[in-house]
């Protein structure tokens, strides 16, 4: 498997939040609630413009989470990275094995970083539209139980990758 198809899914939800979001723009007023206590009840406000702002800026950093960060530690000091058996995870005859595993878990992360962000400010903007109505709170709550478990499942798999050099992990597949 290679890093094509979460790289791929990342684009098409860019897109589809990027269209699905512009069309409530204009429905929204200009002030929205946009922070919400455990059970759902506003407790935040910003602009519109910053509300969307903010949409914006942590879809970047789940790209740079995504993206980026497999690429920072394939060339930043060994030093400075925190993997068991790096000496031998980061050697140059095992940086573009250990470098191509990081891109494809790290694409993953990812998605499920930005398909919790997508889905938090649906949450928000769902809230504002219809304040007499508002969109169940339990909802978000098995969201962040679904993301919880999928980051254990993530860093389980990625500790149990690295925690072995390669000669005595050979039985594992890639």
């Amino acid at each position: 498997m290679d890093s094509r198809l979460p790289k791929l899914l990342f684009v098409l939800l860019a897109i589809y939040a990027a269209f699905h979001f512009s069309s409530y723009y204009s429905q929204l007023p200009e002030v929205v609630a946009s922070h919400f206590n455990g059970r759902g009840v506003p407790n935040g406000w910003q602009t519109k413009p910053a509300f969307f702002g903010v949409f914006v800026a942590v879809s970047v950093l789940a790209a740079v989470v995504g993206f980026a960060i497999p690429r920072i530690i394939a060339v930043i000091p060994v030093e400075l990275v925190n993997l068991p058996n790096k000496r031998y995870w980061l050697a140059p005859e095992h940086l573009a094995e250990t470098t191509e595993f990081m891109k494809i878990y790290f694409a993953w992360f990812g998605c499920a970083v930005f398909l919790i962000i997508i889905l938090t400010f649906e949450y928000a903007i769902q809230s504002n539209l219809h304040p007499e109505n508002k969109a169940d709170a339990s909802r978000m709550w098995y969201v962040l139980a679904g993301f919880l478990v999928f980051t254990i499942v993530w860093a389980t798999r990625m500790i149990s990758r690295f925690s072995r050099p390669r000669e005595s992990n050979s039985a594992s597949p890639k």
